[in-house]
């Protein structure tokens, strides 16, 4: 074989295991919609696992595939139930910011501080925001009065448990040396 061929092997070999992490994120996702608890004061629950799996993607395998785990995600939700169409706009726009955060930044500490921040800005201000125009195009006009108003507090209440826990996860995975070792099979 020579080296091209080698090479583009090897490109194929990367994209089957980012793609088989992806789903398992995204099935990890969906699954762990089911995990939900209220927020005291407002008319949302908190369903953290969203907001870990985008943190996860952002780290392992960077914004655009993390962008396609909280569609998918979002997407399975949906369509078992199990979420309302709000979830769109909240878990891509924090996957999107939090992948390129963690790609630009290049020490791992400040990458993954970067990281969680933007996960939660994305999901819990911009995300709360963009529910808005969504909730007012898809769904009936109360939606849409309360998502401007209300959605932007249990956004952020689910966004900041969910980063905090991928973040607790992270460094150790970091700690241990185990992070490095899964970036690199995916290299």
């Amino acid at each position: 074989m020579d080296s091209t061929t080698k090479t583009t092997k090897k490109k194929k070999t990367v994209n089957v295991k980012k793609l088989a992490i992806a789903a398992m994120l995204c099935a990890v996702a969906v699954v762990g919609s089911l995990i939900q608890f209220p927020v005291p004061g407002v008319a949302g629950k908190c369903a953290p696992v969203q907001h870990m799996v985008n943190v996860f993607c952002a780290v392992l395998l960077g914004p655009w595939y993390g962008v396609a785990v909280a569609f998918g995600a979002s997407l399975l939700r949906n369509i078992f139930n199990l979420g309302t169409l709000l979830a769109f706009p909240g878990s891509m726009i924090g996957a999107l910011l939090a992948g390129i955060l963690y790609r630009v930044i290049k020490k791992p500490w400040p990458a993954l501080i970067l990281t969680l921040i933007g996960e939660v800005f994305g999901t819990g201000i911009l995300g709360g925001l963009c529910a808005y125009p969504v909730a007012l195009l898809f769904m009936n006009a109360d939606a849409a009065t309360t998502a401007f108003t209300v959605y932007i507090i249990p956004f952020l209440v689910s966004t900041v448990c969910g980063s905090v826990i991928s973040g607790v996860v992270i460094a150790a995975l970091e700690r241990s040396h185990v992070l490095a070792q899964v970036k690199k099979t995916l290299e």
